[in-house]
């Protein structure tokens, strides 16, 4: 951690917002955070998945899913601006039961990481498995435990700055990568036409294609664990410290109108870069493997792109995907290891366990979490071996936690926003629409699972 505290707000870090397009870029970063951990396991591989199956005629849904969800993240990153606490702090202010010190939506969080780490060894699975299809002569075992203690030692040290710049450079990478895809691909006899995007942008929903529409809303975008996550990156940004405490008075609330400003602009920035790299992999599974009927599941679709890449592209394609497909979810393992790191610090100390408003002791629960995650996701994933059904397994834990994040989001809007600070009727109608999808999503995952 950086010797100043971040998560205390003093009347000496008081500043201005900038009020030019310019200044405010300047200012971005939780979103590249956010960005690196959105594109993961779901997009390499779910979203391919669903582009295989439906073809292009779903092709809006991922679009509508990615924009329409944001409104949760921006509610949540307001939060932390005005008050000055992340996120399981907030939860802890929330009105209702208690058990011991914890709200229930913090032991509701806590019980459903015992899944959530599944997840997470899961996507340590995928990690190994791509680098051994690179490197062939090295087990899988190997790069686990590599890509695991990798992801422990870029943490351990806890700065911020550090895991900006080092999601920014994962972003740029499977980014460009993917385009390039995507671009090659229309040299090819796969190329994509403009009819067929403008089928996937017609709003029709064919009922044969509804669970996967429905699916493709809980997948791609920002997600509950996301949404939860960036009330520390706001935080560590400066935005909160930026504002100041809280005072009844019109200097404050233009300080606090204009970091949400730049955290509105943050978040949408971030939506743009992983909308567009959604898509191009929507695309590429609606391209390449729709029309010839191939649904490979898990994994395996890392195995049979790479395989087409190489068949439609050249023998060199197959490099550059596995390149792209590395930097795909090693970002995830990496922005996973630093906000785990956070969360269940901050949720440590809220239970009593541990002293996080304390900045030295806040260092060393960081520090040994950043060790510990790691180590206990790569022996879950060497002892079950079965990373599909161990990102799925989490992903059952994700529709649970996204009615939290609704729960505790309009709690946030409606009972905790100071009313000098009241959005507009756009603004509501955005999150009240981040809200019916959610919960249409929610439902329909728990209803497939029971």
């Amino acid at each position: 951690m950086s010797s100043l505290d971040r998560y205390t707000l003093t009347p000496d870090r008081i500043r201005a917002a900038p009020t030019t397009i310019r200044g405010q870029l300047r200012h971005l970063g939780p979103g590249f955070i956010l960005s690196a951990a959105i594109v993961g396991s779901g997009e390499l591989i779910a979203t391919t998945a669903l582009g295989a199956k439906a073809g292009f005629i779903t092709f809006w849904v991922i679009l509508v899913s990615c924009f329409v969800k944001v409104a949760l993240q921006v509610e949540f990153g307001k939060n932390a601006i005005y008050s000055g606490l992340p996120t399981m702090q907030s939860l802890n202010r929330l009105p209702g039961l208690r058990l011991g010190r914890g709200h229930w939506t913090i032991w509701l969080w806590l019980s459903l990481q015992l899944l959530k780490v599944l997840q997470v060894g899961g996507i340590v699975g995928g990690v190994a498995l791509v680098l051994n299809m690179g490197f062939p002569a090295v087990p899988v075992w190997t790069w686990a435990v590599l890509s695991a203690a990798s992801a422990g030692w870029l943490i351990y040290g806890g700065r911020y700055g550090w895991v900006e710049r080092g999601s920014l450079l994962m972003i740029m990478g499977f980014t460009a990568l993917i385009l390039l895809s995507l671009t090659l691909l229309q040299q090819t006899e796969y190329a994509i036409s403009g009819a067929n995007l403008v089928s996937g942008l017609t709003f029709s929903l064919p009922p044969a294609t509804v669970g996967v529409a429905l699916a493709a809303f809980g997948i791609t975008g920002v997600g509950g664990d996301e949404i939860m996550y960036y009330t520390y990156w706001c935080i560590e940004k400066g935005y909160a410290g930026y504002t100041g405490p809280y005072e009844n008075s019109t200097e404050w609330r233009n300080r606090a109108r204009g970091w949400i400003r730049v955290m509105t602009l943050d978040a949408l920035c971030s939506m743009v870069v992983y909308t567009v790299v959604t898509a191009a992999f929507y695309l590429l599974g609606a391209s390449l493997l729709h029309e010839q009927g191939q649904v490979p599941e898990g994994y395996a679709m890392v195995e049979t792109l790479s395989r087409l890449f190489t068949v439609t592209l050249g023998p060199g394609a197959k490099i550059m995907f596995l390149v792209g497909a590395f930097f795909v979810l090693y970002s995830t393992l990496f922005t996973a290891t630093a906000s785990w790191v956070r969360i269940f610090a901050d949720a440590f100390g809220q239970l009593g366990w541990v002293n996080f408003a304390d900045v030295a002791s806040r260092s060393r629960v960081m520090a040994t979490l950043s060790w510990a995650f790691p180590a206990l996701w790569c022996i879950l994933f060497l002892f079950i071996k079965l990373p599909v059904l161990m990102i799925l397994l989490g992903g059952i834990a994700t529709s649970v936690l996204l009615l939290v994040v609704v729960y505790a989001a309009l709690h946030f809007r409606y009972r905790q926003l100071p009313v000098n600070l009241k959005p507009s009727a756009l603004y509501d109608l955005w999150l009240w629409a981040s809200v019916a999808a959610i919960l249409g999503v929610s439902v329909y995952g728990v209803w497939q699972v029971t």
